[in-house]
């Protein structure tokens, strides 16, 4: 089942408005209204299509991190994160094209301990300078394993940043945190000792598609079952 963000709403219920206006002005102006209700109601399929918020069937196995948003992995890397982690961390880079759903998900279960919003630049989000200068929100999660980040960054047209839960909030694995409007890219951090499980390339769905796992208490990873 497919919903509708609700930031989706004014976008979907304006384009829908003009178009009904302009195909009743139609009967008056046959050409140019015709030619701009048509291209209204284009514009109000993409706000709904682009805004869709699916239902997910979230994996319950143990142990496992999902990926944070829909899109493709961009990159891999060992970064240092000073703001949450406070270590070195690999950082799991996924760019979200207009067409990918744009609702954010949880990678695991855990409560909020860190939030901060940096407004910044808007170069294109698989440039590599992009997590660092781009406008950015970034919300921190400690389980009971460690502490993960996921970073929401801004891409060449998005221009609004919604992040969903406060500090102090529980929050479970695939529960939705956030929305970026239209192109964009999101970062999760995981300690480096945190098995990742995903490569570039890959598509994910954001709360579906395991791309880490916790460790274990005792040390190493987490068997899933």
């Amino acid at each position: 089942m497919t919903g509708l963000a609700s930031e989706g709403r004014p976008f979907l219920a304006g384009a829908a408005i003009l178009a009904v206006a302009l195909w009743v002005s139609a009967g008056f102006l046959p050409w140019p209204a015709a030619a701009l209700a048509a291209l209204s109601t284009v514009v109000a399929g993409f706000m709904a299509y682009f805004f869709r918020d699916p239902e997910r069937a979230i994996p319950d196995d143990r142990g496992i991190v999902v990926a944070p948003a829909d899109g493709r992995i961009l990159s891999v890397t060992e970064v240092d994160e000073p703001d949450f982690l406070g270590v070195v961390a690999r950082r799991i880079s996924i760019f979200l094209s207009i067409f990918s759903v744009h609702v954010q998900r949880a990678p695991l279960a855990g409560m909020v301990r860190y939030r901060s919003y940096r407004p910044g630049r808007f170069q294109a989000a698989w440039n590599a300078e992009a997590s660092q200068s781009n406008e950015q929100a970034s919300l921190g999660l400690e389980s009971r394993s460690g502490r993960v980040l996921v970073r929401q960054i801004a891409g060449l047209v998005a221009r609004r940043i919604e992040t969903y839960p406060r500090d102090g909030d529980s929050v479970e694995r695939g529960d939705r945190i956030g929305i970026i409007r239209f192109g964009s890219r999101v970062d999760l951090f995981v300690p480096v000792e945190w098995p990742v499980v995903c490569s570039v390339g890959e598509k994910v769905k954001g709360g579906v598609t395991v791309v880490a796992q916790e460790p274990s208490r005792e040390g190493g990873s987490v068997e899933t079952e």
